[in-house]
């Protein structure tokens, strides 16, 4: 008869615990991903802001599963599932057999039906996202040492963050630090710390998941970065020559987004609801309504707390979901009666603020400043996967903290900005 057949889709968190969880496991497992790495979205926007490399963050999905001979790699993309012949459809058109089959396909930036300002205010979802976001902001400091109009100076040394949760704020501190602390000897004819950096949130607070205290924090902290937070103001146009917030506009050359995501096209795959940002609905198991065989985890899935509250789409939510579906394929395979339904144990949120300033929540424990910030980069540099990559990242750091220099300052592309748009 053969193995069983567990065919995952997805190399993110969810998708790589899964397949951590069935080691030794009876299986034969098939994943599928449309990037040859594991990405360890977290510290995405330090690659945007010239902290870390790429290579720092990313590994080779096929080096991570060298030694187990059960686990097959397809790089490639799924187009479609059929569940009454139980195959998934790849782009190159194969058809790929499963058993059982986990969806864990993610999440990308929602544009709240203006899809067209995708061009100007890239979002950061992937490495691609990343040193698109880093180059467009090395650009913008390099022609404005060339600009001749004052009023040209001024659009180029303006950036806009749409969106304060934790990406948004992370962006906004880096990009306001590398304007006032590491461009500044680099320089001749312009003066960087005239940069003015906007966080535009259209709600009434920054990281309004945390507590209002440390939103307020938050909020303070960025102020004495030097940046300008903007609250209760929506942004009504994107366009080349800047950003409109609420009735004023705002001229600039540099955008970013982080304002909302939009899952995969998972739930359209299986023809089962979904929520308004594309989350597939599913059972308390992570099951589909109807369908035993599949799972759905991550950021594709809607799954609901015994409090009402959706479980959130964080990287620690993720794995849980997958250590989880993990434990009971092995009690199916082992004729064994299955866990009891998924519950999330939320670990705490963390966010940091500049180089030097962090906010960590774990609920009845409330951390801010020094002492967070050190706190949050032991606790990313411990979820980082191998030896060298803990070391790099935590030597970068530590390159920054004594000699406040940025070493992934690199343009590797040569488009200027129009033309990049």
């Amino acid at each position: 008869m053969g193995k069983h057949k567990v065919v995952v889709v997805g190399g993110g968190f969810g998708g790589l615990q899964l397949v951590h969880g069935l080691d030794g496991a009876d299986v034969e497992i098939t994943l599928i991903d449309r990037r040859n790495h594991h990405l360890f979205q977290p510290l995405l926007y330090q690659v945007a802001t010239t902290v870390l490399a790429t290579s720092e963050i990313a590994w080779p999905i096929r080096r991570l599963y060298r030694d187990r001979k059960e686990v097959t790699t397809l790089l490639n993309e799924v187009v479609g599932v059929d569940r009454g012949t139980k195959t998934v459809t790849l782009r190159s058109g194969q058809s790929v057999p499963y058993d059982t089959l986990v969806l864990a396909t993610g999440a990308r930036h929602a544009y709240f039906g203006r899809d067209e300002w995708e061009d100007v205010a890239p979002g950061l979802k992937t490495l691609e996202d990343a040193t698109t976001i880093r180059r467009r902001v090395l650009l913008a400091f390099e022609q404005a040492e060339s600009a001749v109009k004052t009023s040209e100076l001024d659009a180029l040394l303006t950036f806009v963050i749409i969106g304060a949760g934790p990406t948004g704020v992370e962006l906004a501190g880096m990009i306001a630090e590398l304007a006032n602390a590491i461009l500044p000897p680099e320089f001749r004819k312009i003066d960087t710390t005239r940069t003015r950096v906007l966080l535009v949130e259209a709600g009434p607070r920054v990281l309004p998941t945390f507590s209002e205290d440390l939103s307020a924090y938050a909020k303070a902290s960025l102020e004495k970065l030097g940046v300008e937070v903007r609250l209760g103001q929506p942004v009504t146009a994107i366009s080349e020559e800047g950003v409109t917030i609420g009735d004023s506009f705002v001229a600039c050359r540099t955008v970013i987004w982080a304002a909302g995501v939009q899952a995969s096209p998972a739930a359209k795959w299986l023809d089962v609801p979904a929520d308004r940002a594309g989350r597939a609905i599913v059972k308390s198991d992570l099951t589909i309504e109807g369908d035993e065989n599949v799972f759905v985890i991550g950021d594709t899935a809607l799954v609901m707390q015994d409090d009402g509250k959706p479980v959130p789409g964080i990287a620690p939510a993720a794995k849980q979901q997958g250590a989880y579906v993990a434990k009971v394929i092995r009690s199916r395979l082992g004729g064994k009666a299955a866990p009891g339904p998924f519950r999330y144990r939320h670990q705490g949120s963390l966010a940091t603020i500049g180089k030097r300033a962090a906010v960590i929540d774990f609920g009845r424990i409330k951390l801010k400043g020094g002492l967070a910030w050190w706190i949050w980069g032991l606790a990313h540099i411990y979820f980082l996967i191998g030896t060298r990559s803990r070391l790099a990242v935590a030597w970068s750091w530590l390159w920054i903290y004594l000699s406040g220099q940025h070493s992934a300052r690199l343009i590797t592309q040569k488009e200027t900005l129009k033309s990049e748009r």
